[in-house]
């Protein structure tokens, strides 16, 4: 059973699917190698230790997310399942909604060592400088920023980067309309303090779920709970009272007040850019440090997608955008993918069995616009269901001969993005993005006489595949 990030890290070595690395250097080394893994999707986790400058056992792992077998075994699946075995897992969860309250223990291994006061030292720990044009070293980046919204018992775990400053100093961004972004205006309104928890390190299952648009009001402990099958261990903070995981590697406690910015970034993100530059963003006023002996950062770390950042979240996406269409009312849906070039956000392929005239636009409008799929989206396109919408190439043939751009393209203006996008506008703090709809299915009128497929048909596949088994192995 995983429990913990060493748990995970132990499994994965258990799976030959780990690689160490010794000597390499905080300063744009680890991520350079880091970049150079991405480009692969599959290649094993990299666990970084003897960082020059730190003690032995001061670790950052990395590469940590971008393949099916290693996000499959933090769900607790068959690590030699298919991206599809971990949609539908995920679909089923969606339908189920299992929810494992935590409970609150009096200690753990996160409590071993705690900085307070004159003793607080952000740099004690090998925090990367990811990027070489990164603006500083970010020591949030696989980790969990943790709220309380001040109106209710909600606690939200949001994944938002957060770079090291000074000893004692850290900020954060938050993109706006983030749940994050919410509860902390909800406290600036009001003239008061927002209290706020960062874990550096923890259990990806829970770095995952946190990446998730898990809806408003809902607690991804809960969540985590609920997909593992037994309540989180959580202690409260010192200073803010939050919780947080007991078996955390590195927790950062503190509180962000209304007006304290300090300019953050540059910092090369999910969308492949330095897009967002150097902006003011809040500071956390950090009060406390907890960690473990021997700590582990879990780094996520973007570039041009797929990477870790971006990777797992089309598999756990797709599953939220069908279970959201579905709600919504639209019949006919076979299936969901968002494509790992695009980051898991920017473009959407919806697969449908079209019932009425109507229907594909219909999918389109309401697909770009659902939770799941709203946030930074750019391309919506609705195929029939003979094509695979995780087939790049059947997604791009449907383009290329069922799309009328006169009528079968719609632009939405004014759309939920963020700075992030380099194509946002306007350049500001709060930024709208416009979006494609794109009707790729064989016009609803012309169904019945629209030109067939030069394919051979199931039944003479099979005819053949009998006949000549031994032509076939290699499928």
């Amino acid at each position: 059973m995983i429990n913990d990030l060493r748990d995970w890290i132990s499994a994965v070595e258990r799976l030959g699917d780990l690689k160490r690395v010794e000597g390499a250097h905080w300063d744009g080394e680890i991520g350079a190698i880091v970049d150079l893994y991405q480009r692969q999707m599959g290649l094993p986790a990299l666990l970084f230790d003897r960082v020059p400058g730190y003690p032995e056992g001061y670790r950052i792992l990395a590469n940590s997310m971008t393949s099916v077998k290693r996000i499959a075994l933090s769900f607790g699946l068959d690590p030699a399942g298919t991206a599809l075995d971990v949609v539908r897992f995920w679909r089923r969860y969606e339908k189920e909604k299992k929810k494992i309250a935590p409970r609150i223990v009096a200690g753990g291994p996160v409590l071993e060592n705690v900085q307070r006061d004159g003793e607080l030292d952000l740099w004690k720990f090998p925090v990367p400088k990811w990027h070489e044009l990164d603006g500083g070293r970010f020591i949030g980046t696989g980790c969990l920023v943790i709220m309380q919204d001040p109106d209710s018992e909600w606690i939200n775990a949001g994944v938002y980067r957060v770079q090291a400053h000074d000893r004692d100093l850290a900020s954060v961004m938050i993109s706006r309309g983030k749940h994050g972004d919410i509860i902390m205006q909800k406290y600036f309104e009001r003239g008061r303090t927002c209290p706020v928890v960062v874990t550096v390190g923890q259990d990806p299952l829970l770095y995952m779920v946190g990446g998730m648009e898990v809806p408003y009001g809902t607690t991804e402990y809960d969540v985590a709970g609920g997909l593992r099958g037994h309540p989180l261990d959580l202690v409260r903070g010192d200073v803010t009272g939050l919780p947080f995981p007991n078996d955390a590697e590195i927790v950062l406690e503190g509180e962000i007040r209304p007006g304290d910015v300090v300019d953050e970034g540059p910092f090369g993100e999910w969308t492949g850019y330095y897009a967002s530059g150097v902006r003011r963003q809040p500071v956390i006023r950090v009060k406390r440090v907890y960690h473990r002996d021997d700590p582990i950062i879990l780094g996520a770390v973007p570039a041009p997608p797929p990477c870790d950042d971006t990777y797992y979240r089309g598999f756990l996406r797709v599953a939220s955008v069908w279970d959201q269409l579905e709600g919504a009312g639209i019949p006919g849906v076979k299936g969901v993918w968002a494509h790992e070039a695009g980051g898991g956000r920017f473009m959407l392929t919806v697969a449908i069995q079209q019932l009425y005239p109507g229907h594909a636009k219909q999918v389109g409008l309401v697909a770009s616009q659902v939770h799941a799929a709203a946030y930074a989206n750019r391309y919506t396109i609705v195929v029939d269901e003979d094509i695979d919408p995780t087939d790049i190439n059947q997604v791009i043939w449907a383009l290329s001969t069922r799309v009328d751009p006169q009528e079968d393209v719609d632009i939405i203006k004014r759309c939920w993005s963020t700075a992030l996008d380099p194509m946002s506008y306007p350049r500001g703090e709060n930024v709208f993005n416009s979006r494609m709809i794109i009707d790729a299915c064989r016009p609803w009128e012309r169904l019945k006489d629209f030109p067939a497929v030069a394919r051979a048909s199931e039944a003479m596949v099979r005819r053949v595949r009998e006949k000549w088994p031994e032509l076939f192995r290699f499928q």
